[in-house]
């Protein structure tokens, strides 16, 4: 079994409900002026972060993801939630008198959004050194974490010989050019979604064709849309899989890379590890949060066509 690093936060994620659209609570002639309280009767506490939902997907897929994250003194539930799915915490690291990270997400009936994130114990991601890792690691992906904390990462597998997925996610504003185009000369991949590509794109001054020269892969999403895989000197359009059940979207970018990771590790070609990762994404869009999908091997090879052992 393939020992695969995941680099990247563990949250949790308060999702709530108002029961209303925010239009008709915000008077656009005030908003210098803001004061405003949302009433949410529904409200559920999700297991999330980036490293937590990719190693969870991963565990799904019969992996061994080994998560490198930070994390504060109110983790016994999520811990106790690793513990039961079999993750390995032996890269994690508790930071005291810090919470951990944790996103509150309020949704309207439009589906606007107000999220308020509070990083907690992941600004200290750095503390955690992947020059430390005893094990043998055949793939590593660095997601979106504390800043020092990614760049750090990503020098110390480039360093190591590790391959990785540079994942830049929500976190890619954080770095400027120079920074952009170190992650791109260090990475073996680079994952994001259309939005991310076209931001990485003009930051460093360059077409994904030339990122893509750079990295043996550069896989773009592009949500309903399905994804593109740049590698090879080809394109691979990878169709979306569509699902009567669409339910919520967090995570589901997540689910995907661990497709990706599974793939990639097991040297498959690409339109094959595409359309498992697309797979991963279209089974966790049917249920609310990173991590509260069950699909069994079963269920995960009827969609994807064929048996992955």
């Amino acid at each position: 079994m393939k020992n695969i690093l995941i680099c990247g936060s563990i949250a949790y994620d308060s999702i709530m409900v108002f029961q209303d659209k925010f239009k008709n609570h915000i008077l656009p002639d005030q908003i210098h002026n803001l004061n405003i309280c949302f009433y949410v009767p529904e409200m559920k506490k999700n297991f999330g972060g980036t490293a937590g939902n990719i190693a969870y997907n991963l565990k799904l897929l019969r992996s061994n993801p080994l998560i490198m994250a930070t994390y504060g003194d109110d983790f016994d539930h999520y811990k106790k939630w690793l513990e039961s799915v079999g993750i390995s915490k032996k890269y994690m690291k508790q930071i005291s008198g810090m919470f951990t990270a944790q996103a509150f997400i309020t949704t309207d009936q439009d589906d606007n959004q107000i999220t308020a994130f509070h990083p907690g114990a992941m600004t200290e991601a750095h503390q955690n050194l992947v020059l430390n890792v005893t094990d043998k690691i055949d793939l590593a992906i660095i997601s979106p974490d504390g800043r020092d904390a990614m760049i750090q990462h990503a020098q110390e597998c480039f360093s190591k010989q590790i391959p990785f997925i540079f994942d830049p996610g929500q976190g890619l504003p954080m770095f400027d050019k120079n920074e952009l185009l170190t992650f791109v000369e260090q990475a073996s991949y680079i994952a994001v979604n259309d939005y991310e590509a076209k931001l990485l794109q003009d930051k460093i001054s360059m077409t994904a064709n030339e990122i893509a020269s750079k990295v043996i892969a550069l896989i773009i999403t592009k949500g309903a849309h399905g994804s593109e895989i740049y590698a090879d000197n080809k394109i691979y359009q990878i169709a979306p899989i569509k699902k009567s059940k669409l339910l919520d979207p967090t995570g589901c970018g997540d689910a995907f890379r661990s497709g990706l990771i599974y793939g990639i590790s097991a040297g498959w070609e690409w339109s094959k590890i595409g359309k498992l990762g697309s797979v991963m994404g279209a089974i966790k869009i049917g249920y609310e949060g990173g991590q509260n999908h069950r699909p069994t091997i079963s269920e995960i090879e009827t969609l994807f066509g064929e048996k992955l052992y």
